[in-house]
């Protein structure tokens, strides 16, 4: 995220947990991390441009994720292993999550 332009502060925490519920993350869309950028949730190893995409269209998204961690999703490249395409979710404060984009390694893919 650093390298894309974001300012990032990290704080560690052993409650993640609790940090998802209250940001209301959906237990579907859990990730290995939780972020905050405006109003949006950031939850897992999701990619600077879908980040960025979020950013330059606002909706009434509460937040975007890479449940799991995808091989050759940010901060999950492996040496001499081919990135998987994997989808990313949005989802509103009500309603079900819905595709926000698909990615293959930290590339978004068209469509």
């Amino acid at each position: 995220m650093r390298a894309a332009g974001f300012t990032v502060t990290v704080t560690e925490t052993d409650a993640l947990d609790r940090v998802r519920q209250q940001a209301g993350v959906p237990d579907s869309m859990a990730g290995c991390h939780t972020g905050f950028i405006g109003p949006y949730v950031i939850e897992g190893h999701v990619p600077a441009a879908a980040v960025a995409r979020l950013l330059s269209a606002p909706d009434n998204w509460a937040g975007i994720a890479v449940p799991g961690m995808p091989l050759g999703s940010p901060g999950m490249e492996v040496p001499d292993q081919a990135p998987e395409t994997y989808q990313i979710w949005s989802w509103r404060r009500s309603g079900p999550p819905a595709r926000f984009a698909m990615a293959r390694g930290s590339a978004l893919l068209p469509g």
